[in-house]
């Protein structure tokens, strides 16, 4: 069984989508999408430097565009069984689930990326990743110190949010068998209370929206299940902006469903390495470049039969 998955915020890297703009009509499609967001996609995703592209209000819109360009170009719609995504990676899966048309995934994620922007900017706000410890030694310790455990990954993962003294706190008084506190590529403490005046705006956006309900299985953060209607998806990507990602319990879901292959889209890496460690047995790939897709087709001809 396959499953498409689509990495979140801090995946991006300068000049990422760069070969991919060589595929035929790639650079007209992002084109398109950047004239209907009042983004230029094509000037973030080639030439912005770093910071430009850790810009909430930047760095969404560019990955749900990257995500949908490579799955486009994988062109594996009919062998994929499942779809699942990492905070606005969400966005993009349920795009790929036809859950919403490209444009209107692209227009809902440039609302969620300013709004997220707009409640950043509010307080100092960041994320860290955890690498190693119990998540029921980790967790308690966070809340302690006022931090939210915003992003359980598995793994031997949990990502800390909150603002930047609680996090520098962290750093001085980590929890028991953690290894390391890396600071993330994000500019605000995401899925947590200090997001809630983004999911008012993005409730808003969401009752324009056209939605049908998911053509392949479709994984949610919230809880890890399986969500069957259009409306239900929606809701969710609405109210996952102020709480918690449960990709340990996506992970789990996927192993249950019979995953025997996962691909991770543009820009792959993040999601895979977790699942490497989480889902063994699973053959992974993480498409990062035009040159990973022979390989992709391969693993699909392998596994999306069974």
């Amino acid at each position: 069984m396959l499953v498409l998955v689509a990495p979140g915020q801090g995946a991006q890297t300068p000049g990422f989508l760069t070969p991919w703009l060589d595929l035929p009509g790639a650079a007209d499609r992002l084109a398109a999408w950047s004239d209907a967001i009042g983004l230029d996609l094509v000037h973030y995703g080639t030439q912005a430097d770093a910071d430009a592209i850790r810009d909430t209000a930047v760095a969404q819109p560019l990955l749900v565009a990257a995500g949908l360009l490579s799955a486009a170009a994988l062109d594996a719609r009919a062998e994929v069984s499942a779809v699942a995504g990492h905070s606005v990676g969400e966005i993009t899966a349920a795009a790929y689930a036809g859950v919403l048309t490209e444009e209107a995934a692209l227009g809902f994620v440039r609302t969620r990326g300013l709004g997220m922007a707009e409640a950043a900017a509010v307080t100092e706000t960041g994320m860290a990743a955890l690498l190693g410890g119990d998540a029921e030694v980790v967790v308690p310790h966070l809340e302690k110190l006022g931090l939210t455990p915003a992003n359980v990954n598995g793994a031997g993962q949990i990502v800390a949010a909150g603002t930047m003294e609680q996090l520098a706190a962290l750093a001085q008084d980590k929890p028991e068998g953690v290894r390391r506190v890396v600071e993330l590529k994000v500019a605000g403490a995401f899925h947590t209370h200090h997001m809630a005046p983004a999911v008012t705006e993005l409730g808003k956006a969401a009752q324009d929206l056209a939605v049908s309900d998911p053509a392949v299985t479709y994984v949610s953060n919230a809880d890890g299940r399986t969500v069957s209607t259009g409306p239900d998806v929606v809701a969710r990507l609405v109210s996952q902006v102020s709480s918690p990602v449960r990709w340990d319990l996506c992970m789990e879901t996927l192993k249950e469903l019979g995953t025997t292959a996962l691909i991770e889209v543009c820009p792959g890496g993040t999601l895979t390495g977790l699942a490497k460690r989480a889902m063994p047995g699973v053959q992974t790939l993480a498409l990062k470049t035009p040159d990973d897709l022979d390989a992709a087709r391969a693993l699909i001809a392998e596994h999306a039969a069974r």
